[in-house]
C-alpha cells in the first residue's frame, strides 16, 4: 500500500476531501521527523512509538579493498509496535485475513 493508497482510503472512509487528507498527513510526517531529530520519541497508544535507537560504534570492512573504516555512534529512527497492535497482525495472519 502507498502512501496514495493510503489517503484514498481515508478520504474515502472519513468523506474528507483527498487534498486535506493529504495534507494532514503530511502534517504528521513533518512532526515526526522534527520530533525526532530533536530526540523526543513519540507515543501513540494502541498503535505504537517514534524513537530514536542508539547504534553502536563499529568497525566495518570494505571485502573487495581490504581495508577497515570505523562507524561512529549513531541514531537511527524506529518504530515499536504497540502489544495490542501486534497482538492485532498476529491473529489477523493466523486467520489467513492478511494473505495475499
Amino acid at each position: 500500500m502507498t502512501k496514495a493508497d493510503v489517503i484514498a482510503e481515508i478520504a474515502e472512509k472519513t468523506g474528507i476531501d483527498k487534498a486535506e487528507v493529504a495534507h494532514t498527513l503530511e502534517s504528521f510526517f513533518t512532526v515526526v521527523k522534527e520530533s525526532l531529530a530533536k530526540e523526543e520519541p513519540i507515543y501513540v497508544r494502541g498503535f505504537g512509538s517514534f524513537i530514536n535507537k542508539k547504534r553502536a560504534k563499529k568497525v566495518a570492512r570494505n571485502i573487495s579493498k581490504n581495508t577497515a573504516m570505523v562507524i561512529d555512534e549513531h541514531f537511527i529512527p524506529s518504530f515499536k509496535p504497540a502489544k495490542v497492535f501486534v497482538e492485532q497482525v498476529k491473529s489477523s495472519v493466523k486467520s489467513g485475513v492478511a494473505a495475499e
